[in-house]
């Protein structure tokens, strides 16, 4: 895989790991960098080398939103397509079978802030920031706010996207848009060992865990239950189920099969 505005590189830790590379432009998105980016998640998302994927940003900074110079010129019609083809990304991890996790260091602003809140999980600098900033500049957030309000609630979601301010690492983890906070020096690391750990699960397991969740999120409460408890059944039919239970019994590392 080549690519103009992103990196890629998979691990023998079954991690694949997808860098925005516009540092010098705080890795902003352009038309270019948001269809690489869907690309290259789609492309890991089918390798089988690939359990987990790590997305972080070359820099001191995560994603400081959409680069602003691409607005100029385009009709109302041009700029929705436009607005929907930088938000694809946001909507295509939720769709991917494998876990997805947001390394962030520096600032994660606007559709920055998006992309990690659209992430599965997310790992953090203790000095990362993290906000619906575009307001400030007299646009807004209502894209990214979709993905956020998932992780934070209404009212916070309302607040970040109204203000426009940028939270703190420590107040991010409390309103749920961080999983850990770790010191600046040990992110890099801290972010690898973590999607390494993840990545000795049983790939299946994880896989119908993640389709399940997000299936079941937007379901009624008792439908919720009757759907997750068929996808437990059909989970405990695959070989891994059978595999991780046995290992369990003889207290040894499961080897998993992935069907």
């Amino acid at each position: 895989m080549s690519y103009q505005t992103i990196l890629v590189e998979i691990g023998e830790d079954f991690v694949g790991s997808i860098t925005l590379n516009r540092p010098n432009h705080l890795n902003t998105f352009t038309t270019q960098l948001a269809e690489e980016l869907n690309d290259a998640l789609k492309a890991l998302d089918q390798d089988p080398k690939v359990r987990v994927i790590l997305l972080k940003g070359a820099g001191k900074h995560f994603c400081a939103g959409i680069d602003v110079t691409e607005l100029e010129g385009k009709t109302p019609m041009e700029l929705r397509r436009w607005i929907a083809h930088m938000e694809e990304p946001l909507i295509t991890i939720s769709r991917l079978n494998k876990p997805v996790i947001a390394q962030v260091q520096g600032t994660a602003a606007a559709n920055g802030a998006g992309l990690v809140a659209a992430c599965d999980l997310a790992i953090a600098s203790e000095k990362a920031r993290i906000g619906l900033t575009a307001i400030n500049v007299g646009l807004n957030c209502v894209g990214p706010v979709i993905p956020v309000s998932k992780c934070v609630g209404r009212k916070v979601a309302l607040e970040m996207l109204l203000f426009g301010e940028l939270l703190k690492a420590e107040d991010a983890l409390a309103k749920g848009l961080f999983n850990r906070v770790v010191p600046h020096g040990e992110l890099d690391e801290a972010a690898r060992q973590w999607a390494a750990t993840l990545a000795q699960k049983s790939p299946i397991a994880v896989q119908i865990a993640k389709s399940g969740f997000y299936t079941a999120a937007d379901m009624e409460y008792h439908q919720a239950f009757e759907y997750m408890n068929e996808v437990f059944a059909r989970l405990c039919t695959t070989e891994d189920a059978k595999e991780g239970v046995t290992a369990f019994r003889e207290k040894r590392k499961p080897v998993w099969k992935e069907r």
